[in-house]
């Protein structure tokens, strides 16, 4: 059992159990995450956990919702600090990669969940954080287009689902590695070929 603060604000507690089922889910799978692992993972009781969460859906939801949140937030500080459309596709790729190395079971809740038959309220949480970051950049690349930085031609829909393809299969291709960690190193190379890939030639 794991030595946590047991006097924690109901926002704090909620927090730390969103941290628990990510760093349970960088060691197993996450379908397999119980209740009990958790509340074990924070030194608490089931009773205490379930005081913050009626059921271990909610918590999934709470999770989805920060993963969503918080990359959300990374990638848009990255990019609002580059100095043109491409170099702000680079900064959010980058920092989307940064933030998987430092959150291995992240990559390994969404798969799973994405893979999920039917409906759930976190599947349909997923598939709407693929779409906010999608329209993150489509604006980005109609900008770079205007800006003559990317083809003009550029067919923006698959430039954007290659985008978040390409950091998927780096993902997958960690995962199977059984080393998140290494995914820094063939980041910058993935990204140059497909930066070529949508770049201007003129």
């Amino acid at each position: 059992m794991s030595e946590r603060p047991q006097y924690l604000s109901a926002e704090d507690r909620r927090a730390a159990t969103v941290q628990a089922v990510i760093d349970l889910a960088a060691e197993q799978n996450p379908a397999e995450i119980t209740t009990t692992a958790i509340a074990d993972r924070m030194g608490l009781t089931q009773g205490a956990l379930f005081r913050h969460f009626p059921t271990k859906d909610a918590i999934l939801e709470a999770t989805m919702t920060w993963v969503g949140e918080r990359l959300l937030v990374r990638v848009d500080k990255a990019a609002a600090g580059a100095a043109s459309p491409v170099a702000a596709l680079q900064a959010m790729f980058m920092a989307h990669i940064d933030f998987v190395a430092k959150h291995p079971g992240v990559p390994r809740m969404l798969f799973g969940e994405l893979q999920r038959s039917g409906e759930t309220l976190a599947k349909r949480m997923v598939q709407t954080l693929l779409r906010q970051y999608g329209q993150r950049l489509h604006r980005l690349m109609e900008a770079g287009k205007v800006q003559g930085e990317l083809d003009a031609d550029l067919d923006v829909d698959a430039a954007a689902v290659l985008f978040i393809g390409t950091i998927q299969g780096l993902v997958m291709q960690s995962l199977l590695a059984g080393k998140v960690s290494g995914i820094r190193r063939a980041a910058p190379g993935a990204f140059a070929i497909y930066r070529r890939g949508i770049e201007s030639r003129t």
